[in-house]
């Protein structure tokens, strides 16, 4: 048991997982096996109660459902580190807050670059602006001791602030035709959680009831549920007193709870039934076209070009400056570790173009690449500079 535990406590294990269940997709789904891996894929999930019904493939259960957990805990490590962690004050937040900006900017332009005109096509312009947080921090915790403490937090606060430049981009971009009566049950749920939380209730099944409506009722509204989950996190409570005047953190309780279930089965399961990409029918001829050039070039130019040339910038003009102990060689292998989109690019695909085939797997086998290349290139970059 002591071997499982110091496996799991590992960073680097999260982005193993992650790579593991990645190949055992695409072995599947590039074999015999394919036509089960789809049926999985596929298996109808229906919750009926009385006159609420919801009924979806296991597939659309998964990226709907508990990956509105994922943005839960998400939300949690936001809340908690605006109001007393490494977004807290000005000075910290500057630098990552310009280098996400940049990060996002800078990869949506090359992915226009290539498709402006395509009105289908253009609806993945914000694919590669993703970071994996686990995946990137993973590599990251490879190099051990020879990476500054503060470089690391650098890179986390500046995958938070990606984080909520994507839940920011799916609220406005990916939303459907909106339901009045779903939007009121849900503006309904929401005042009700805000009210648990002034009337300093400590209860958590009474946030987890009203987080399930209002899941529900986003779900149905035709905004995209998981943003259910970044609403419901801020709004439990960080500070609270139990009868007997003990002090505990509701907040923090829960994201404990739930950091290894997001790492070691939500984002790996996500992974699972999202890699799955037929490679048997893609040519390189095909890989070269404008959605997966967008999408590779994106995350390992756009992204290292966005975070270093933004950061840069910021330092030279004074409005930020380089984080304790290091210099520009490892700030720049951070920012092409930053490429990584991998998970949460393949969840904006996911939204971007709801048909699989649209693309003929390109766009996934895309991110894959760029995901790949730019965590391959980041670790070597920084394993040269960090030598002594």
């Amino acid at each position: 048991m002591g071997v499982l535990e110091d496996f799991i406590k590992k960073e680097s294990s999260a982005g193993i997982v992650l790579i593991f269940v990645t190949i055992l997709a695409l072995i599947l789904k590039n074999t015999d096996f394919s036509a089960a891996y789809d049926a999985f894929l596929h298996t109808p999930v229906e919750i009926r109660f009385g006159a609420l019904n919801i009924a979806k493939p296991l597939l659309l259960w998964i990226n709907d459902g508990l990956m509105a957990i994922f943005f839960f805990l998400i939300g949690l490590e936001v809340k908690r580190e605006i109001l007393e962690g490494h977004l807290s004050s000005a000075k910290q937040i500057t630098l990552p807050a310009i280098a996400a900006v940049g990060g996002m900017v800078i990869p949506a332009l090359v992915y226009v670059y290539f498709n402006i005109g395509d009105e289908v096509a253009m609806r993945g312009w914000a694919i590669p602006t993703a970071t994996d947080i686990a995946f990137a921090l993973g590599i990251l915790s490879l190099l051990g001791s020879r990476i500054p403490v503060s470089l690391k937090i650098f890179l986390m606060a500046l995958a938070i602030i990606d984080d909520l430049g994507a839940i920011v981009i799916i609220a406005l971009f990916y939303t459907n035709d909106l339901s009045i009566m779903s939007i009121l049950i849900a503006g309904s749920a929401l005042i009700g959680l805000i009210l648990l939380n002034k009337f300093k209730v400590i209860k958590p099944a009474a946030y987890i009831i009203l987080g399930v409506i209002l899941w529900v009722s986003v779900l149905k509204s035709g905004v995209h549920a998981t943003l259910a989950g970044v609403a419901l996190a801020f709004t439990i409570p960080l500070h609270s007193k139990r009868k007997d005047g003990t002090a505990f953190s509701m907040l923090k309780d829960m994201e404990h709870s739930l950091h290894y279930w997001v790492v070691f089965f939500i984002l790996p399961l996500f992974a699972f039934v999202n890699a799955g990409v037929d490679l048997r029918s893609i040519s390189l001829n095909q890989l070269t076209t404008s959605v997966p050039l967008g999408i590779m070039l994106g995350l390992f130019l756009g992204k290292q070009l966005g975070v270093f040339g933004f950061s840069y910038l910021a330092i030279k003009m004074k409005f930020a400056s380089l984080p304790e102990g290091t210099n520009f060689k490892q700030l720049y292998g951070i920012a092409i570790l930053t490429g990584i989109g991998f998970t949460m690019s393949l969840f904006v695909d996911s939204l971007a173009f709801v048909d699989d085939s649209l693309f003929a797997y390109t766009d996934k086998l895309a991110i894959l690449l760029g995901s790949f290349l730019s965590g391959i290139i980041g670790y070597l970059v920084l394993k040269v500079v960090a030598k002594k």
